[in-house]
């Protein structure tokens, strides 16, 4: 099913960051050493639910609440969406049911049953999860709020830009991690709002699961082949017609696709390098920019650090493969 959604307006932006700045403290944007070539990084791995997807789900469970203050949401996740939407419900006191499909990070499905929400897991994949979530939303007559196809959500991802520019002027080109293009197409409008027009961008998938690098390229979602990655917060994702599509092809920011074992490898490399828990997700960007994937070796460039929220065991066992 297409769901129809539009841009946010100037005014849903300025309702984002005034609900996230109340809510939220601001994440740091500092200097690590890439293989010795200094980059900037925006911290989201440091927020409470340890993703940048706090930030979407305070707008949109706030925008919610405006329009029926006794109404509760529903949403469809693969794990950092979800606690975002948790954590967003329990700050604002909104009821919430959050589907995620069974084989779901384990690290994010027990953060996730520490919230005081209806927890379901359904289905081997995002897509199922969502298409349960979407039916129950129906038949409960509540509102769903999709991790990246909801105009507040977009709007919310917007502020990550806006907290990192202030921080850093200097950042002339920015490595974004890409699922189902929320997080990048808030940067985009970010960008836009604040006369960055000068701003590079590159999008990140992991090549196992690059739904949106196909799309854009012609494919529909159900020709898209999924396997398994551990970058799962990007992985599955995306639906036809979605705006996000819309947002990133209209803006000819380039999308590369990043090799599983490189992922793996910049989840260790930027552990011990520079003493940072990433997920898979959150490395894809680091891993494409010491692959050489991003075309600017000049620049003053920096990626999103998009989260935290990987298993303990998944961790170990990465810390103990070779780098090479």
């Amino acid at each position: 099913m297409i769901r129809h959604v539009s841009a946010p307006t100037s005014e849903q932006l300025e309702a984002a960051r005034r609900v996230i700045a109340d809510h939220l403290v601001p994440t740091p944007t500092v200097t690590i050493s890439l293989r010795g070539r200094p980059v900037l990084a925006k911290l989201e791995c440091l927020q409470p639910t340890g993703s940048f997807k706090v930030r979407g789900a305070l707008s949109a469970v706030d925008a919610s609440r405006r329009d029926d203050p006794r109404g509760a949401v529903i949403t469809s996740s693969a794990g950092n969406h979800g606690l975002g939407i948790a954590h967003a419900c329990s700050v604002l006191g909104v009821p919430a049911t959050v589907v995620v499909p069974k084989n779901a990070s384990i690290a994010k499905v027990k953060k996730l049953s520490q919230f005081d929400i209806e927890l379901i897991q359904y289905g081997s994949s995002y897509d199922e999860a969502q298409a349960h979530a979407l039916e129950l939303a129906d038949s409960r007559s509540i509102r769903y709020i999709s991790p990246f196809n909801d105009t507040n959500v977009i709007a919310g991802q917007a502020t990550v830009l806006d907290e990192m520019l202030l921080q850093a002027p200097e950042l002339e080109h920015l490595v974004v991690p890409v699922g189902g293009g929320g997080l990048l197409s808030g940067v985009l409008m970010s960008r836009d709002d604040g006369g960055r027009g000068d701003l590079r961008l590159t999008g990140v998938q992991p090549t196992e699961s690059a739904a949106l690098y196909h799309v854009l390229r012609g494919a529909t979602m159900d020709q898209v082949v999924h396997r398994p990655t551990i970058a799962d917060g990007l992985a599955g994702g995306g639906d036809d017609g979605a705006i996000t599509n819309e947002l990133i092809a209209k803006s000819d920011v380039p999308l590369v696709l990043v090799p599983e074992i490189e992922i793996r490898r910049a989840v260790r490399e930027v552990a011990e390098n520079n003493g940072l828990v990433l997920e898979g997700s959150a490395s894809a960007p680091y891993a494409a920019i010491t692959n050489n994937l991003v075309a600017d070796k000049n620049s003053r460039i920096g990626f999103i650090a998009s989260g935290r929220n990987i298993s303990h065991e998944l961790f170990a066992e990465l810390l103990n493969e070779p780098l090479s």
